[in-house]
């Protein structure tokens, strides 16, 4: 399991690489860098953490993506990284059988929430949540692609790897250009995830909530286990 870093951290990260985010499509960095001043410029007196207590009072800004029926007996949260190779291994063979055997059949709702590393995961989670329909079929060429892209040399390769398989899902330049770019949307990200991590005692990922309960990664038929004992009350 991949261990927890601060949302703090990840958004000084972000201030650090945000001149980066359109750097493949060779533009000047000036140009590409989020336009939106920190809160330390907005009112000289703001933090890190002020604005993430902000930002988490507009949680309308932040769909949550779903798979499966809304009155399932069952509801399963995961958290998960883009650059989490435990997620990765998860969603390429587990996920997979959760999905036939439980999501597709109504026996389970499957929620999927974000969690930020560093700049190279909530910029691979932008791009998936580009178009918000095409979420899980993106996470999944993400996922795919997990240990070629994020061992990028820099971290303009890194992104650029990451709008390739954007465009490979069918979405534009233009439109990646608009995600990528989306310093409020960024903020608002860390801020939601930061809030749902805390909130249901997150510490490692991928970590499950199933039906309000706290479950760390376990091997499938474990999983399960669980999956039906709730099915079964």
């Amino acid at each position: 399991m991949t261990r927890l870093i601060s949302a703090i951290a990840v958004l000084i990260l972000l201030a650090a690489g945000g001149a980066y985010l359109l750097l493949d499509r060779g533009e000047d960095a000036s140009a590409a860098a989020p336009s939106t001043p920190a809160a330390s410029e907005r009112n000289g007196t703001g933090t890190a953490a002020a604005d993430i207590e902000r930002v988490a009072e507009e949680p309308a800004t932040i769909r949550e993506m779903t798979l499966g029926t809304e009155d399932a007996p069952v509801t399963v949260i995961e958290y998960a990284s883009f650059t989490c190779p435990h997620c990765r291994n998860f969603h390429e063979g587990p996920f997979r059988k959760l999905k036939k055997e439980y999501i597709d059949t109504g026996k389970v709702r499957f929620i999927y929430r974000d969690v930020y590393f560093d700049r190279y995961g909530l910029w691979a989670s932008m791009i998936a949540r580009c178009e918000g329909d095409k979420f899980f079929g993106v996470a999944d060429l993400i996922y795919k692609g997990q240990s070629e892209w994020a061992r990028g040399n820099s971290p303009e390769e890194i992104v650029s790897s990451l709008r390739k398989i954007g465009r490979l899902a069918g979405i534009s330049d233009e439109r990646l250009d608009a995600c990528l770019s989306d310093a409020n949307k960024a903020q608002a990200l860390v801020a939601w995830y930061q809030k749902n991590a805390q909130a249901d005692g997150i510490e490692a990922t991928p970590s499950f909530v199933i039906n309000g309960k706290l479950v760390e990664n376990q091997p499938w038929e474990r999983f399960k286990a669980i999956l039906d004992a709730e099915l079964n009350r």
